[in-house]
């Protein structure tokens, strides 16, 4: 009877079991795959030179393929081009497969819907890139009726006026129009956008520096790599890097010590992610000085790099861990290009909506990532702006302006340099694919276009509600924001947006630390350059101003006297307390917050509020 009570509890909870690993699979299924049931929708036509779609998108990275799969998961017929031979951009093309991930104040996954899919399928946010292929391929081809055409290039966009109607694009060397109700452009570089007409910027021309250009990357494969050594060192006798039975990185004091053989390569912290062969790529080689939109700078610039791995290689094997028998066995396809054109859009994210939290009305996609800006020269090391908990993308992100029937997702989409450097990750960009593809759709149903879908909070909320059901997560944490009451907010807004203070991963804004004479006398100069136009008034007063290049900690009194020297006051003849009285009268000093004693140390919150009325003082066309 014993053993009879044995096997019946045996029995029992092998069907438990089961029944619990159904109840997952078909839990899991639900929240990526919720909504009408694929195989039933009609198939869409077999891409051939003027055929027609409901949405057409343009680019087979992974913010494309989010926004194909959205669309098609309604039913709408669509089309996805793409000029590789395969899904994925930089995550497989690139070998950029160490995902950047956002996570909430409670480490829940904000990205969520088709991003979230894939991370669960490709096991974490390390994954093997010749797998990532095949999911990214299978999630596409779950869809009868949507259509993908690869080796297909863009070539030029299809105008009705000003709303664009298709493409045409090249196929085994035959040109082909595609025509749609709705197009996506998922270019890395709006390329689309770029070509129909729609306004944008370039890298951080938006703060005045034109041609200031992030390095770029080219990840590398490696062989031999010991792992368990690597691992056994980190945390013994490399201090500054961590390690997982995936990934590992840091390793900074290991980089530095390489010298390259040129100025414009360098190695920084090393980005270290196993495959599933037992060979790692290294996200570490820093390319500075290329053009990401022109094909021969980039071509020059995969050159360069390749004719280094030889001596980096070298150079691992002597002083990395785990690493004496590495073996070189080449480099990505594709260069990881961080940055190139920011198109305009209905609304500019700017770093303040990331620095400070802020939940649009017309929110599609959460993103928590650091604001990481990349070295743009050997001369620096890269900034990291500061560290969002959550922040929102709006819908007008994605609506460029002039041209109609046309959204824009990924890293090129309406965001300003700034903001972009959180911004531009993959995982948020397929958030934002999400909702394009949504949005495509539900345009469709209602009639309307993308700038009246923005203009209607009642259509924004059915957007919302639809990507909610299709697994998206969108929630206002109502982060309050504690300095919105200072005194000096608006100034130090200012200086964020023009990119003068560096907050770190901390958030330091250092509105109690004193500033230095010769930190006062970049961030005006540098804010009358960028944010002013008065780059000939900077070059005009630098002879004068020259002794502020001294060190130290400023004074009131010198810092009225700098801000009057640029609006043309003799301030060699004022003695200090006069001094600041003027600039006081002229609104250029917050007095009644800090005082008048001339020789009272300035810090961070009198100078942003300073540099941000002098330059409203100064702006172009305004003073000369």
């Amino acid at each position: 009877m014993q053993g009879k009570k044995r096997l019946f509890f045996s029995l029992g909870t092998v069907i438990l079991l089961i029944a619990l690993a159904g109840w997952r699979v078909w839990a899991w299924r639900a929240t990526t795959s919720s909504g009408p049931d694929p195989s039933q929708f009609p198939p869409a036509p077999a891409p051939a030179a003027g055929a027609s779609y409901d949405v057409l998108v343009v680019g087979g990275q992974p913010e494309g393929v989010a926004a194909a799969i959205a669309a098609a998961r309604q039913g709408a017929k669509v089309l996805l081009v793409e000029k590789r031979d395969g899904l994925g951009g930089l995550f497989t093309y690139g070998w950029l497969n160490f995902i950047d991930m956002n996570y909430g104040p409670h480490y829940e996954l904000l990205t969520r819907g088709t991003f979230q899919e894939f991370y669960r399928r490709v096991h974490g946010s390390v994954f093997d890139v010749a797998e990532a292929k095949k999911v990214l391929a299978d999630m596409v081809g779950r869809y009868p009726n949507l259509a993908l055409s690869l080796n297909t290039s863009f070539k030029e966009p299809i105008l009705e006026d000003n709303k664009l109607v298709g493409i045409k694009a090249v196929k085994d060397g035959r040109e082909m129009p595609f025509y749609a109700s709705r197009v996506i452009d998922a270019t890395q570089n709006a390329d689309v956008a770029a070509a129909a007409g729609v306004p944008y910027t370039v890298g951080a021309e938006d703060i005045g520096e034109k041609d200031r250009r992030q390095a770029v990357t080219l990840v590398f494969r490696l062989g031999g790599v010991d792992w368990q050594a690597l691992a056994r060192a980190v945390g013994s006798q490399i201090k500054d890097a961590k390690i997982s039975d995936r990934a590992a990185w840091g390793f900074g004091s290991i980089a530095r010590g390489y010298q390259p053989s040129t100025p414009r390569l360098r190695l920084r912290g090393f980005n270290i992610a196993r495959q599933d062969d037992g060979s790692v790529f290294i996200n570490a080689l820093q390319i500075f000085g290329v053009d990401g939109l022109s094909a021969a700078s980039r071509e020059e610039a995969i050159k360069l790099a390749q004719r280094e791995l030889p001596a980096i290689t070298d150079f691992l094997r002597s002083h990395m861990p785990g690493f004496a028998g590495a073996r070189l066995l080449g480099a990505a396809p594709e260069l990881y290009i961080r940055e190139t054109r920011h198109i305009k859009a209905l609304y500019q994210l700017d770093l303040n909506d990331v620095l400070f939290n802020r939940y649009f009305p017309d929110a599609i996609a959460l993103g928590s990532y650091p604001v990481d800006v990349q070295a743009t020269s050997p001369e620096d090391t890269g900034y990291v702006y500061g560290r969002p908990e959550v922040y929102s993308i709006p819908f007008r992100s994605l609506v460029p302006e002039k041209i109609d029937n046309l959204l824009v997702v990924g890293r090129s989409a309406g965001y300003t340099h700034l903001a972009a450097g959180s911004a531009r990750v993959v995982p948020i960009g397929m958030a934002t694919g999400d909702a394009a593809g949504v949005a495509a759709v539900y345009s469709l149903q209602v009639n309307k276009n993308f700038r009246e879908l923005a203009a209607s909070p009642r259509d924004i909320k059915a957007i919302q509600d639809k990507l909610v059901k299709m697994g998206a997560y969108l929630k206002d944490y109502h982060i309050k924001n504690p300095l919105e009451n200072h005194w000096a907010f608006e100034g130090l807004k200012f200086v964020n947006h023009w990119g003068l203070i560096v907050a770190g991963y901390n958030n330091d804004w250092k509105l109690d630390t004193p500033i230095s004479r010769i930190s006062f006398y970049y961030m005006t100069a540098n804010a009358l350059t960028r944010a002013a136009g008065r780059a000939d008034l900077v070059a005009a007063r630098a002879e004068v101003l020259k002794p502020y290049l001294e060190g130290g900690n400023l004074n009131r009194g010198d810092a009225a006297k700098l801000l009057l020297t640029y609006l043309g006051v003799d301030a060699s003849t004022l003695d200090p307390g006069a001094a600041v009285a003027m600039a006081g009268e002229k609104g250029l000093l917050p007095l009644e917050h800090t005082g008048r004693d001339p020789a009272g140390a300035v810090t961070g919150a009198e100078a942003y509020y300073a540099t941000e009325r002098l330059c409203a003082l100064l702006a172009k066309g305004s003073s000369r």
